[in-house]
């Protein structure tokens, strides 16, 4: 079954709602974006949460010691890289959370980057900005995913809505999706209704129809 992240959470009954509704984690942005938290109000709303919520932390080239203070202070389940951090950057961090490192896609080509990679659990793939790390609202051409040679789960980002979740996921055929503006009202704050039909979408894309059995003899 696909995975579903809805990130840049801000507040408590953002995160609750994408709960109820069928999220399996929770993203919170530590980098420069509209959808900032601060540590201390993101480890507040996740000590809040129920138990067994996966919670992702969003790093951009932070230092080493900063990001490891996060994933404790929080108690993230991951960290996810999104800026130029190497594979010893990734391997620094593994003691404390998963690693899911990002790759911006320009072209076809951009997936080679995976290569410099062992020290991670996952990748991310997210459409490329020269001046921006992620939360673009931008799509890439996800159908280059479809038949890529990957040694690890890949997640899917980048201008993901109810109305074309079904298509990225056929196109790519990713282990889970990474989702924010597009759920959202305004930057940071979600819309429970959006949340609700792009996880009812997700979850039905990929089901096929039973067989029909002629049970006439």
């Amino acid at each position: 079954m696909i995975k579903i992240k809805i990130c840049g959470i801000t507040n408590l009954p953002d995160a609750l709602t994408a709960i109820r509704y069928g999220a399996d984690a929770l993203g919170f942005i530590f980098a420069d974006s509209p959808r900032r938290i601060r540590p201390e109000q993101a480890a507040k709303i996740i000590t809040s949460l129920p138990p067994f919520v996966p919670c992702v932390g969003v790093f951009v080239n932070a230092p080493q010691k900063e990001a490891a203070r996060i994933a404790r202070l929080c108690r993230l389940s991951a960290v996810q890289l999104q800026g130029e951090e190497d594979d010893k950057y990734c391997a620094s961090l593994r003691n404390y959370c998963t690693i899911i490192k990002a790759i911006r896609v320009n072209d076809k080509t951009s997936l080679k980057q995976t290569a410099d990679y062992t020290q991670v659990d996952a990748f991310l793939f997210d459409a490329y900005e020269p001046d921006r790390y992620g939360g673009t609202g931008q799509c890439f051409k996800h159908a280059w995913l479809r038949n890529a040679r990957m040694t690890k789960p890949f997640i899917v980002a980048g201008g993901i809505t109810p109305e074309n979740v079904c298509d990225v996921i056929r196109s790519s055929r990713p282990y889970g999706i990474d989702v924010s503006s597009g759920v959202e009202n305004a930057p940071g704050s979600k819309d429970g209704k959006k949340i609700r039909r792009l996880i009812q979408r997700a979850r039905k894309c990929l089901q096929t129809k039973p067989r029909e059995v002629n049970h006439e003899k």
